[in-house]
C-alpha cells in the first residue's frame, strides 16, 4: 500500500477493536491505519506485527504499538521492530508501550499476584494479567492475548540494538506500570525537541 506524501500517516499496530486503543491527540488530523491480525476487530489491514508487507517502505510518519509486542515470542520482537522501521519515513518515529515487569515484580514478590491493581473497561486487572496476559480474554478463547515475552528497561533497550534508529528514548510510567520507548529514525536537533515530542504524546 503506497500513501501520498502530503498526508501524515500513523499506523496503529495491534489496534484491537475500534476506540479500544485511542491514539493521543498529537495524531489528530493524521490519516490513521489500524492494523491487527484479528479480523473480528475490523482493522484496515489484516497483518501480523512481524509482517507489515501490505505497507510499502518509507511511507508512514509514525508507528504506534501500545501493549502488543509482549504478545510476540522474544525472537519475533526484533523482526517486528525491523518492520516498524522499514515502513517509516526518514523523519518518522515509533512509540512502543509495554508492561513494566520490573515494577510488577514488586507485587509478585509481595505475594499479591492475584490482587486487583486497577479496573479497566474490560474488567479488573491483576499482576498475573500483566505478566501473563489478560486472563478474562484468554479464558474467552482469545489465546492470542497471552503474553509470550516481557520487558525491563534493559531488555527493551536491547531490542533496538541492531536496528537503524538514530536514537531511542526510554521512559518509565510507574503509575501505569508501563515502559515507553520512542525511537526516531533521525535524531532530534536538541533536548527541547525531544522533550516536546514526549510531551505531545502524553508520555
Amino acid at each position: 500500500m503506497s500513501l501520498p506524501r502530503c498526508e501524515r500517516v500513523v499506523v496503529n499496530v495491534g489496534c484491537g477493536p475500534p476506540n479500544a486503543n485511542d491514539l493521543p491527540g498529537y495524531f489528530d488530523g493524521w490519516k490513521k491505519l489500524r492494523v491487527d491480525v484479528d479480523l473480528a476487530v475490523q482493522p484496515d489491514i489484516v497483518a501480523d506485527l512481524t509482517d507489515l508487507s501490505p505497507i510499502a517502505d518509507g511511507t508512514v510518519d509514525a508507528v504506534w504499538a501500545s501493549h502488543c509486542i509482549e504478545h510476540l515470542y522474544e525472537y519475533q520482537v526484533p523482526v517486528a521492530l525491523a518492520e516498524f522501521r522499514r515502513v517509516l519515513r526518514d523523519d518518522g518515529f515509533v512509540c512502543i508501550i509495554v508492561p513494566d515487569l520490573q515494577t510488577v515484580a514488586n507485587y509478585v514478590a509481595a505475594d499479591r499476584l492475584h490482587e486487583t491493581l486497577y479496573d479497566s473497561p474490560a474488567g479488573p486487572v491483576t499482576p498475573h494479567d500483566i505478566v501473563f496476559g489478560f486472563g478474562a480474554a484468554i479464558a474467552s478463547g482469545r489465546a492470542s492475548m497471552a503474553h509470550r515475552c516481557g520487558f525491563t528497561p534493559t531488555i527493551l533497550q536491547r531490542a533496538f540494538a541492531r536496528l537503524p534508529f538514530a536514537e531511542v528514548l526510554l521512559r518509565r510510567r510507574t503509575a501505569q506500570l508501563e515502559l515507553v520507548a520512542v525511537a526516531r529514525v533521525t535524531a532530534a536537533r536538541d533536548n527541547a525537541e525531544r522533550q516536546a515530542l514526549i510531551n505531545a504524546l502524553g508520555l
